[in-house]
C-alpha cells in the first residue's frame, strides 16, 4: 500500500487549480496532431467533480452550435496545461446534471458575488 501512495504522490501536480462546481472555466488542453502540438481551449461550466488524489476529474459542459458537449478532464493530466476561472457560480448542489435538460437562459448559473 505504501508503494502505491508513493507512486500517487509522484504523479500529483504541485499547483492544483481551484475548480468549483458551477464555475465557468477555460481549460487549456495540449493536442497532438501528427508531429505538431498545439493548445486548444475548451470553455464551459463545471457540472461535476469526482474522486480525489491522482484520479481526480472534473466535467465541463458547454453548448456548441445547439448541441451540448461535455468533456471529462483529469486534474493531474500532463495534457491539461492550465485551468482559468472566468466566473464563479453560486450553486447548492455537488452535481449539476439537471443542466442537461435545460436550454437557453434556464441553463444559466447565477454568479457568486
Amino acid at each position: 500500500m505504501d508503494l502505491i501512495k508513493v507512486l500517487d504522490q509522484q504523479n500529483v501536480k504541485s499547483e492544483l487549480p481551484n475548480i468549483e462546481v458551477g464555475s465557468t472555466v477555460r481549460v487549456h488542453i495540449k493536442v497532438k496532431e501528427g508531429s505538431k502540438e498545439r493548445i486548444q481551449i475548451f470553455e464551459g461550466t463545471v457540472i461535476a467533480k469526482k474522486h480525489g488524489g491522482v484520479s481526480e476529474t472534473f466535467t465541463v459542459r458547454r453548448v456548441s452550435y445547439g448541441v451540448g458537449v461535455e468533456k471529462v478532464f483529469p486534474v493531474n493530466s500532463p495534457n491539461v496545461v492550465k485551468v482559468e476561472t472566468v466566473r464563479r457560480g453560486k450553486v447548492r448542489r455537488a452535481k449539476l446534471y439537471y443542466l442537461r435538460d435545460r436550454a437557453g437562459k434556464a441553463a444559466k448559473v447565477k454568479e457568486k458575488l
